[in-house]
């Protein structure tokens, strides 16, 4: 670029080189499937999506918010076990691998159990079931740290 006489605008003569853009790949790779960050967006968009609706339509929807998070949380827990690892269990026994996908499958399968019981209009509101749903809550909280930040490939 030229600087034009008695100023200090650029002038864009048409002879300077552009320097082209490098695409940058990243190198992180984590160990989630599709299933279960599609599972982990669509809580996030259930809470947004309670919070929107309470403040600025006065609609509360918060007696399904428990519902909706834990039967999509017990779905995606259970999309993300793989059937071939367990059909390995005839061959191969109880691995370590094995058992996690058998964890997940249990924790999935009572997440979505406790998020049916827990509609308004069933209402089950026993102790020992609301201590399964913390429990599974609390299961579930450390099954995303694991899968999303600690795994590795």
């Amino acid at each position: 670029m030229k600087k034009e006489k008695g100023g200090e605008t650029p002038v864009w003569t048409g002879k300077e080189k552009v320097k082209e853009k490098k695409e940058v790949k990243s190198t992180r790779k984590t160990k989630t499937s599709k299933s279960f960050v599609v599972a982990l967006s669509i809580v996030s968009m259930i809470g947004f999506l309670s919070i929107v609706l309470e403040d600025l339509f006065y609609v509360n929807i918060n007696s399904y918010i428990q519902t909706l998070w834990l039967v999509t949380l017990g779905a995606g827990l259970i999309l993300e076990v793989s059937l071939v690892k367990l059909k390995k269990i005839r061959t191969g026994g109880l691995t370590p691998e094995v058992l996690g996908e058998i964890t997940m499958l249990v924790v999935g399968s009572m997440a979505a159990i406790a998020g049916v019981l827990s509609l308004p209009q069933i209402n089950v509101q026993h102790p020992s079931f609301l201590a399964i749903k913390g429990v599974i809550s609390l299961l579930a909280i450390i099954f995303i740290i694991l899968q999303t930040w600690i795994a590795k490939e």
